[in-house]
């Protein structure tokens, strides 16, 4: 492990000088490396897939564990994407002369080495990869046991791509020990390592913010909320809700609590209700919403929760203020939209709901790297330091200051 980090370490000087066409090249033919190997992946995935089953893994698990030629070919998109995107290093941030006529320029750097700590979704390795890649960093790359088959030739075949252009294997790898014990290890090496990046479950996350030395980016628990004001288009409101929650119930953007201005309850929760039985929905509903849809009772643990699942929580609230109120308390910092046509109320909600993504009158399903354009994310940061929201290449840039003298002491 020692020796794995020192070759990441050296391995990192090296990305760091790489220049934009050379980086772009390279991910251009990783990209075309994955779907060559597109049968490769499958039967590897096929083994995970199996283990999966065999290991009573939840459905939501399977689903983002789950490869098929259509998500091959979505991870190689991914890439060309992402090799199309702006170079991010080198960037002059700023610039000025000071007092003493020196010139000072304020430029954009890699931060060296990234370990990304990540769960289930085989596809995060490719992206994770060639985002820190692009960026001129060396990506140290766990991701779970149920995923081993598949992450182990999607980075192999990232890695016989950087080798044929005489580069180390060392900037795309993964962690050989990949126990907890390999975890706590990594964590603490802040020698070797100059971020981590936690995306997963409560636990890890909180073991990692707990125990590590090296400084930690969290991609934190998704409890999104959508707020249906009393101005909202009904309409819209009702084809929001539903994608926000259904689309695809076991991922972090998803709405988790379903917040109903009390002005409108009883016009708008039968139709919600309606809607979201169609598609299958558990309803959990507090007594005021009991009174007219039916639904289980929902306890103080259910505003708490990231349900990762077809399940919804439903609150009736007094107003706009009530439902910042029920954010501020219970919401991650994640994603959390208000529908209305009343652009006052749009702006109060914007200004005053605390989180990274604040929406109005689309899906909390938008936070992501790909949708925002930056072809993948790293994680969605809930830190209010260094990165926030989807982590792309420039969030995976520090800066440096570059200063030009003509021989001036002080």
């Amino acid at each position: 492990m020692q020796e794995f980090l020192k070759k990441a370490k050296d391995a990192a000087a090296i990305a760091a000088t790489l220049d934009g066409a050379t980086k772009r090249k390279i991910l251009e033919g990783m990209a075309v490396a994955l779907e060559a190997e597109c049968g490769a992946i499958l039967e590897a995935n096929a083994l995970d897939m199996a283990a999966a089953e065999e290991n009573g893994l939840g459905s939501a698990l399977k689903d983002r564990l789950l490869l098929n030629e259509g998500r091959i070919k979505g991870m190689a998109e991914s890439l060309r994407q992402i090799a199309a995107l702006r170079e991010p290093v080198g960037r002059v941030l700023e610039g000025w002369r000071n007092d003493a006529d020196l010139r000072i320029e304020k430029v954009s750097v890699p931060i060296g080495v990234i370990g990304v700590i990540y769960e289930s979704r085989p596809n995060v390795t490719a992206d994770v990869g060639a985002l820190c890649f692009k960026s001129g960093n060396v990506a140290i790359l766990k991701g779970g046991k149920e995923a081993e088959h598949s992450n182990r030739l999607i980075a192999g075949v990232m890695q016989e791509v950087l080798e044929r252009h005489g580069l180390p294997r060392a900037i795309v790898s993964l962690l050989p020990d990949s126990s907890r014990e390999g975890v706590a290890w990594l964590i603490r090496q802040d020698r070797y390592v100059d971020l981590i990046v936690p995306r997963g479950g409560e636990a890890l996350i909180r073991y990692v913010s707990e125990n590590a030395t090296v400084p930690v980016v969290k991609h934190d628990k998704g409890l999104c909320h959508t707020y249906i004001h009393e101005a909202a288009d009904r309409e819209m409101a009702l084809r929001i809700a539903v994608n926000a929650k259904c689309d695809r119930p076991g991922v972090c953007n998803a709405m988790e609590t379903l917040l109903v201005d009390r002005a409108i309850a009883l016009e708008l929760l039968p139709k919600l209700y309606d809607a979201f039985v169609e598609q299958g929905t558990e309803l959990r509903a507090d007594e005021e919403s009991q009174r007219i849809i039916e639904a289980k009772a929902t306890s103080e643990e259910d505003w708490e929760s990231e349900y990762l699942a077809n399940i919804l929580s439903i609150r009736i609230v007094s107003g706009i203020e009530e439902a910042i109120e029920h954010i501020r308390r219970h919401g991650s910092g994640h994603s959390e939209a208000i529908i209305t046509e009343d652009y006052s109320a749009a702006e109060r909600f914007l200004d005053a709901v605390d989180a990274a993504c604040v929406y109005l009158n689309a899906s909390t399903r938008f936070t992501d790297g790909g949708a925002f354009g930056f072809g993948a994310e790293v994680g969605i940061s809930t830190n209010k330091l260094h990165a926030r929201g989807p982590m792309g290449i420039n969030e995976l840039t520090t800066y440096k200051y570059k200063i030009y003298g003509k021989g001036q002491v002080r």
